[in-house]
């Protein structure tokens, strides 16, 4: 209470000299605007210790390109006010948003493949980080695309002829229906999301090696190939495939992508209204722009 009245008294100090920098010393009406002056400087001080409307929480999510081109960049804002948070979101790989999450620099990271496939490597440039306390939450599935440039002929195929041609069993355009030109696969090295599901669902785990392999950082790198060259087939996240107007082989079956936040333990309450935001958000919009 002495510290209140000491703001008091100063305030009502500055409050006077300005007042009589403006008004006559001998005004009749000096008194009222002194106290008027005083209850000023008590409202403002008043006001600055009660409680303040919180602002939305800022929460760094960091990760897969395909989790953030099919949830992110269309419904980021829906999300933030379902979720009532401000996300800072920074779109890499699925790695590197699970390293991010251990070691303090992000909140969640956008994953899009199961985390235990992810676990092997992350364990070997964890220095020792507790990997088993990451927490992979399922968002939703999304097709991959098997894209082709649009002068491509070639418009259906099966699994099991994708497979062959990611094993180097066919190196042809010519086996697939097309013309004969050697096909070339334009794929993101190094177990991107869309690879490693690729991999996982199709070859068993093995590493995609075609005969006349493409490899490359990005998955837009990936569409902006097969946008420019005929005979390659590109191993695409289905949402940058089709804003690139690509072609694509339909298939006798697909292979499905799954899209998960992680958290470091449990998910503190803003996390969880992230991840249920995000769950809602795919269950009513994803889906329907899939088909």
């Amino acid at each position: 209470m002495r510290r209140l009245s000491a703001l008091f008294h100063v305030d009502c100090k500055i409050n006077r000299a300005t007042m009589r920098a403006y008004l006559p010393w001998k005004s009749p009406s000096w008194k009222a605007i002194e106290i008027l002056a005083a209850m000023v400087a008590i409202s403002g001080l008043i006001a600055g210790l009660a409680p303040v409307q919180a602002r939305a929480e800022t929460l760094v999510i960091q990760g897969s390109t395909t989790f953030n081109t099919r949830l992110l960049e269309p419904y980021q804002k829906l999300l933030e006010e379902m979720a009532k948070v401000d996300l800072q979101v920074f779109p890499n790989k699925s790695l590197n948003g699970l390293l991010a999450i251990l070691e303090g620099r992000a909140d969640l990271a956008m994953i899009s493949a199961p985390l235990q496939a992810e676990l092997p490597v992350l364990r070997a440039m964890a220095n020792g980080r507790a990997v088993e306390r990451l927490q992979a939450h399922e968002i939703a599935r999304t097709r991959v695309a098997f894209a082709v440039n649009p002068s491509n002929p070639v418009r259906a195929t099966t699994l099991e002829t994708i497979r062959r041609v990611l094993r180097g069993e066919i190196a042809n355009w010519r086996d697939l229906g097309g013309a004969d030109l050697p096909l070339r696969v334009a794929f993101v090295a190094k177990a991107g999301g869309v690879t490693q599901t690729v991999q996982d669902q199709l070859l068993k785990g093995e590493s995609v090696r075609p005969t006349h392999p493409i490899p490359l950082a990005t998955p837009m790198q990936v569409v902006k190939v097969v946008e420019q060259e005929s005979d390659v087939l590109g191993i695409a996240q289905i949402r940058l495939a089709a804003d690139r107007k690509l072609a694509e082989l339909s298939t006798d079956a697909t292979v499905e992508q799954l899209l998960y936040i992680v958290t470091l333990d449990q998910p503190s309450p803003a996390a969880k209204r992230v991840i249920d935001a995000a769950r809602l958000i795919a269950e009513k919009r994803l889906a329907e722009a899939q088909h």
